[in-house]
């Protein structure tokens, strides 16, 4: 039986091909066969064949909780709560001259 080929169009940011037709040279292969070995890798894996991330991924439970301690912080800092400073040297010289 006869390997039948069809053509697939996409468009893609110039800068792009040249640095992915650049690396694939590299690696010894062209755009067509990378593209062929991306999509038998997916159909192997029944999907797309590395991982898919988020750019800007939901903050985790633990990161919430820091954030609404600072600023929690920061409230008691300005009612007066609790003291605050202006830099770690000042901090420093404060714990040190306390004894004194």
């Amino acid at each position: 039986m006869a390997n039948l080929t069809s053509a697939i169009n996409v468009n893609v940011p110039s800068d792009v091909k040249k640095e992915a037709t650049k690396l694939f040279n590299e690696l010894g292969l062209n755009m067509s066969t990378a593209i062929n070995m991306f999509l038998k890798r997916a159909i192997i894996e029944r999907g797309i064949p590395f991982e898919v991330k988020e750019v800007n991924p939901t903050p985790s439970p633990e990161l919430l909780e820091a954030l609404e301690e600072g600023e929690q912080i920061i409230k008691d800092i300005e009612s007066g709560k609790r003291k605050g400073y202006h830099n770690v040297r000042q901090m420093f010289e404060e714990i040190l001259n306390e004894d004194d």
